[in-house]
């Protein structure tokens, strides 16, 4: 081994797709990590194979395993270790051999130094584990004047050994509901909204938590667990359905403290456990009504009472074990949601009717804390005060708008009670917002005026990892960017769902579906979509009278089934409704999570839902595509839609539903041939062969044309290869003109949008997607950014141009569905793409490309290489309508990433200019292959070496470039030619229509 110091360094080990390892739910958990180089210089870095040492914690030695293996991600549990048992801690480090090419490209040997320890905690991994039950109230739950359930508190007090000391001490808790513990007055955590939304009455998350410094071994502890309806019993759906899962709230939880006592030189160790039973006490809470739509009273006289009357050994009901269905406990691998940015007010102002008014300047999902320079010591309002919280997105004639918000009332009330105050904010609920008007409270108070410091917006999402990053020259790109990420933000709160402000916010499984590609690239999503994925499963496979076993529910967790409440709620549901892009969901999203992760068990897990929603989930025609009598939502929101029919949208709904049945069966086709269950493979290959000559009898004429002829169809068709290669070119024309007729003006809905620009970009028409792009016509990609959106909206002109609200009832200003584009940002402008086995079309252009090249050439490609490694297609088109584009991205591997920009003008010996410099820098991480394609590529360097010339055999050197190279950081110089690289050479591309037909248009 080389006696000099490793290039490469190893990351802490991360485990299956855990956020931290703590409460992990597998005996024999997969291991992960990641590579940073320290030396630019070293390229082709492989690693071939690794050392693994798993030890306890508080015990000294540890068992070590040598693997010869280039697999970093997701390894097996070393052979050699026992399992881990519930509530068993380990810790785990790795160190890595590789091989690489130094500077000289001679190959060498590399040993990486151990990465530092993680520790990893299994949380209770057997059903019996637990010896808790689920306790509710003991009488008929109490309802609030609009039949919602009053919140509850549940109480538990206990001693400890007063001679004891506290070795460990963990808390395990749920509940049919959403809560919050705390223990001898202290929060219990920093989560919010917990335990989240699952099928609660299938799966059941719980949290685990370390409390041992909240605990008073020599007094009296009190444990408190608040609990509000949640996702549970709140009004869900567009029709406010409340009770969904139940009308009972309850509580589950249990406190393991492991004891120790030294005595006579013995060390004697217990474990003593607080569980709910019937001997805790319960009563209703401080916060007088709670709900996901509606918000929150929280009255500060009932907090004061009930300390009074706790002191007086009064007020506490007995509890009940809940007679309601305790689904499967599962510790969830997703990170929790948490406030993860707190805003201060951009303005505080009065609104047309003199209300005031707080503008946060970003449109956010969360709540509002008062904080401040309050004196604690001194009285606030007088008791009984209401201060009243009303949110909004938009602002209308100067005052808040809430007509999109529909039936939800989004209004936060906090009833004063006299006494000193500090803080206070909503706990059991979220709204959409980026204003608040406030009643009750106001900068002309005199005893506490409300200023700018006195209020918080505290952003409240999952608190998933970000992984990528785009950024470019143009700033209103940079901020349709931006907008995208707070809206995957604010969607992810627990589920992925649609909107966080209105009567919906469900985890519709379209919208995730058609934003998944970008989702997976924005934020490490394998954790909470995992799970996802196995409620959907879960909630396909319903066995009842009101579902169609196989069936993929619209939303997950499904909320619209139809379901028979003991309240006198009408019963409210959707009969099972089959729809393309919706329930293709069942197939992409896992696809998607398995390209990102290389995580076969994901595919595995997932294999047989893709399975059941193609045989039994499609409604099928006699030509085995969909039958055109089934409803199809299609194209939604297509701009040229009526206001409130959505999806009565130019392209045909059927059409676009075979058009992703068949991409759908392609993908299961790869699935079944990556697990290896090659009789499958075979079935969805016929199967493939059949739709796609169905699909070309239906929608493709003698001619090749495509009917629809519209932009979303023909887009589709491209992106999905549904016609042949040569076919592909007629397609092409036809967007083109198309998009010219139109003037640019964005054509496309949901479906549409995720994929124009990349079917543009397939068809060799990038000029063309940057002319989409960058369009000032009215609706356009860019229209919501000059109106001043912060997030992507869910209709193109959500607001109109005369600054008011589109009157449609679907008008979300926090809707991520069209952000699907900023896919194409991050794989064609900044150029970063994870290739797969359903990317064999692409790797066979790579390999052609190539072989077209010198055979002699030399440009850093792997003698280490492994075909089965992550492997990068970084590809950016680059054009000169911007003058930079950077995209990074933190993969399973560690960081790549990609950055271009214009350099100056090259001229010839005479003077003349001929093109522009371009400088492509390249950073490809160890473990890791990428082809790398770039048009007239002059010379390039590894690290800092040398520039070396590339050149070409033949007299006439090809367009592109396609270099594979193994990990390294690279920089190119590029001659970009306008006339001769492919690309029109005007910009913006000239609409077809001449002045007078764009005017009469």
């Amino acid at each position: 081994m080389s006696a000099a110091p490793s290039s490469v360094r190893v990351s802490a080990p991360t485990f299956e797709h855990h956020h931290n390892g703590f409460g992990i739910h597998s005996a024999r958990p997969r291991i992960s990590w990641k590579f940073s180089r320290s030396d630019s210089q070293v390229c082709d870095w492989f690693q071939c194979a690794y050392d693994l040492e798993v030890g306890g914690i508080a015990t000294e030695g540890a068992q070590s395993c040598h693997v010869e293996s280039s697999e970093s991600s997701l390894v097996p549990w070393p052979e050699g270790c026992e399992d881990l048992s519930s509530r068993e801690r380990r810790q785990v480090r790795v160190r890595c051999y590789g091989r690489f090419k130094d500077a000289e490209g001679t190959c060498r040997k590399d040993i990486t130094p151990w990465s530092k320890w993680s520790v990893v905690e299994a949380a209770l991994l057997n059903q019996n584990d637990w010896i808790a039950r689920m306790i509710s109230i003991p009488h008929p739950p109490p309802l609030n004047d609009d039949g919602s359930l009053r919140p509850l508190r549940f109480r538990k007090s206990f001693h400890l050994p007063k001679d004891a000391v506290i070795s460990t001490a963990r808390l395990y808790a749920t509940s049919h509901g959403v809560y919050h513990a705390t223990l001898n007055g202290e929060d219990v955590g920093d989560q919010c909204m917990t335990p989240g939304w699952q099928s609660y009455l299938k799966r059941l998350h719980y949290q685990v938590y370390d409390v041992a410094n909240l605990l008073k071994p020599e007094s009296q502890n009190i444990l408190e667990i608040d609990v509000g309806p949640g996702w549970f019993a709140s009004a869900l759906t567009s029709t406010n359905q409340r009770f969904f899962y139940g009308d009972s709230l309850g509580v589950l939880a249990q406190l393991e403290v492991t004891l120790r006592v030294d005595a006579a030189g013995d060390a004697v160790q217990w474990v003593e456990t607080i569980r709910t039973d019937e001997t805790w006490s319960c009563t209703t809470s401080p916060i007088l009504s709670s709900e996901i739509y509606n918000g929150e009273v929280f009255d500060q006289r009932r907090e004061a009472e009930l300390r009074e009357a706790t002191q007086a050994g009064r007020a506490w009901d007995e509890t009940r074990i809940s007679d309601v269905h305790v689904g499967k406990l599962v510790s969830p691998d997703a990170p929790p949601v948490r406030v993860t940015v707190t805003l201060k007010p951009q303005s505080v102002s009065r609104s047309a009717s003199g209300q005031t008014i707080l503008d946060f300047g970003q449109n956010v999902v969360g709540r509002v804390r008062i904080v401040g320079s309050m004196d604690a010591k001194k009285s606030w309002k007088p008791k009984g005060h209401r201060i009243v919280f009303r949110h909004a997105e938009v602002m209308q004639a100067n005052e808040i708008y809430t007509r999109p918000l529909r039936e939800a009332k989004a209004t936060d009330v906090l009833i004063c009670d006299g006494q000193p105050f500090k803080s206070w904010a909503p706990r059991f609920t979220f709204h959409g917002f980026r204003y608040v008007e406030v009643e009750g409270w106001s900068p002309d108070d005199s005893d506490w005026p409300l200023m700018a410091d006195s209020i918080v917006a505290e952003v409240i999402h999952t608190d998933l990892q970000r992984t990528g990053t785009f950024a470019c020259s143009n700033e209103e790109v940079n901020r349709l960017h931006e907008n995208a990420v707070w809206s995957m933000r604010g969607n992810f709160l627990s589920v992925p769902t649609d909107c966080p402000q209105r009567d919906d916010r469900e985890g519709w499984t379209g919208d995730i579906n058609i934003f998944m590609s970008a989702a997976n690239f924005l934020y490490n999503t394998a954790g909470m979509l995992g799970h996802w994925l196995e409620d959907l499963y879960a909630d396909q496979m319903e066995e009842s009278d009101q579902w169609r076993k196989g069936v993929v529910p619209l939303v997950v967790p499904n909320c619209f089934l139809t379901k028979t409440t003991p309240h006198p709620n009408p019963d409210q549901g959707w009969d099972p409704l089959p729809s393309g892009i919706w329930s293709d969901a069942a197939i992409m999203v896992p696809w998607e999570l398995f390209r990102s992760t290389g995580d076969v068990d994901i595919l595995l897990r997932q294999y047989d839902s893709m399975q059941q929603y193609l045989v039994a989930g499609v409604a099928r025609g006699d030509d085995y595509l969909w039958d055109p009598e089934i409803w199809q939502f299609g194209d939604w929101l297509d701009p040229t839609a009526p206001v409130n029919n959505s999806g009565q949208t130019r392209t045909d709904g059927t059409f676009i539903a075979d058009c992703f049945l068949i991409h759908s069966t392609r993908l299961v086709k790869f699935v079944a041939t990556v697990l290896g269950k090659e009789a499958d493979a075979g079935r969805y290959s016929n199967a493939l062969h059949l739709l796609q000559k169905s699909f070309h009898r239906k929608f493709v004429t003698a001619a090749g044309l495509v009917l629809p002829d519209t932009p979303t169809a023909l887009a589709l068709v491209i992106a999905l290869q549904l016609v042949s290669q040569a076919a592909t070119t007629a397609v092409a024309n036809r967007l083109r003109r198309s998009l010219r007729l139109l003037d640019f003006r964005i054509p496309t809905g949901f479906a549409g949008t995720a994929y124009l620009l990349s079917a543009l970009t397939q068809s060799s028409q990038p000029s063309l997607a940057y002319t989409m792009l960058l369009s000032s016509a009215q609706p356009s990609l860019l229209y919501p950014v000059r109106m001043g959106a912060t997030t992507i909206w869910e209709r193109w002109d959500a607001l109109k141009p005369d600054g008011t609200v589109n009157e449609g009832n679907m008008t979300s200003f926090n809707h991520y569905a069209l952000g699907a584009v900023v896919s194409w940002l991050h794989e064609c402008v900044g150029g970063i793409k994870i290739l797969s086995p359903s990317d064999s079309q692409i790797y066979a252009e790579m390999e052609l490309l190539q072989q077209e090249q010198s055979d002699n050439e030399e440009h850093g490609s792997g003698t280490c290489s492994s075909d089965q490694l992550l492997t990068f297609l970084i590809k950016p088109e680059i054009h000169h309508a911007l003058r930079f584009a950077k995209a990074t991205y933190d993969s399973r591997c560690g960081l790549a990433e990609c950055r271009w920009s214009f350099t100056g003008d090259m001229a010839t010996p005479e003077g003349t200019t001929v093109g522009q410099r371009v400088l492509v820098e390249i950073l490809v991480p160890p473990n890791s292959t990428a082809w790398i394609v770039l048009p007239r590529l002059e010379s390039w360097r590894m690290g800092s070496s040398e520039w070396r010339e590339y050149t070409q055999p033949k007299a006439k050197a090809p367009a592109s470039t396609a270099i594979k190279v193994g990990s390294g950081q690279y920089t190119f110089r590029v001659n970009y030619e306008k006339e001769n690289n492919g690309v029109d050479s005007t910009f913006p591309t000239e609409p077809l229509l001449p002045p007078w037909g764009r005017a009469l248009y």
